[in-house]
């Protein structure tokens, strides 16, 4: 998952503002369910195919879409030599690090349970933004951080007391959300003048550079060809829809709508998330769960919202 700041050379005219929140609105709709829907689904993905080469494919294939999907468009596809470094360190963060932790925590772990820690992202940003970025802390940040790590609290507390798999699952989803949030914070620290179309495909594909290493010394070549067709369906779904439709959705929803809309807006993806995992996965939900959710989506939505007289 990765974030790209507004480009000005994606404002809409004003031609078509009447159609545009429309537009903006399936968009949003289509990416909290193709997301949301994508966890139960790597799951069964992972089933079959190992980490490190199951995320060398979603990496470089999906990279590979969203940079055809830009030269299509008539996008130049260079990256400015003053933006290499600060666009390799976003790419180790964004990419390399929430693609892989996410990968392992559902290995070790329910999906369901995974979704909801993987989207802490928001609590641990305001923490990196206070000192990075010099964003000044506000009571509904404060909430939203208590609210959030105490729903974490209740969702892994008593696997934590089991020493079994589970908490080794937490701690790999947890990396992956700071790890996000890390990487979502130094995007508005650095200045981008390419396309965040361009920004985006050239993040999975640098980013996959070091995943593609580990998998060819890690796991066998051959790996994805013993992958059933349910497997390999699973696969396709996920490069398809998550990495190169939702991709370019999201960053199509942040030029129609205000940040902040759109950043509401993906709070149904951890709902979405724990509620088709249990569909297609047959995994339980219970008052621990629930009542998770509900602690960590009141968290994300004080952040975001900042309601008045905060």
């Amino acid at each position: 998952m990765l974030t790209s700041p507004e480009n000005s050379s994606n404002k809409t005219p004003r031609a078509n503002t009447e159609r545009l929140p429309r537009l903006g609105f399936v968009l949003l709709a289509a990416i909290s369910l193709f997301w949301g829907a994508n966890w139960p689904i790597m799951k069964i993905a992972l089933m079959e195919i190992p980490v490190w080469t199951f995320r060398t494919l979603c990496l470089f294939l999906g990279g590979i879409g969203i940079l055809g999907l830009a030269k299509t468009s008539g996008l130049k596809l260079t990256v400015p030599k003053m933006e290499l470094r600060p666009l390799l360190l976003v790419s180790l963060l964004n990419i390399t690090g929430w693609h892989l932790c996410s990968a392992y925590g559902l290995v070790y772990m329910e999906a369901g349970r995974a979704v909801i820690i993987a989207y802490t992202m928001p609590v641990w940003a305001s923490i990196l933004g206070s000192f990075i970025l010099g964003e000044r802390w506000t009571l509904a940040r404060l909430i939203g951080l208590c609210l959030g790590v105490s729903g974490l609290l209740i969702l892994i507390g008593p696997d934590i007391k089991t020493l079994g798999s589970a908490p080794l699952g937490a701690v790999f989803m947890l990396g992956s959300a700071v790890t996000w949030a890390w990487g979502t914070v130094l995007i508005k620290y650095f200045h981008w003048t390419m396309p965040t179309l361009v920004l985006t495909g050239w993040q999975l594909i640098l980013g996959g550079i070091p995943v593609i290493i580990g998998a060819l010394i890690l796991e066998p070549v051959n790996a994805i060809l013993q992958v059933s067709r349910g497997g390999g369906l699973a696969l396709g779904y996920i490069i398809i829809l998550p990495v190169i439709f939702c991709y370019w959705a999201w960053f199509k929803i942040v030029n129609l709508f205000p940040a902040s809309v759109a950043a509401i807006g993906t709070l149904a993806i951890p709902v979405i998330g724990v509620f088709s995992s249990a569909m297609v996965l047959g995994e339980s939900i219970g008052l621990q769960e629930i009542a998770a959710l509900i602690l960590i989506v009141a968290a994300l939505s004080i952040a975001m919202i900042k309601p008045k007289g905060f």
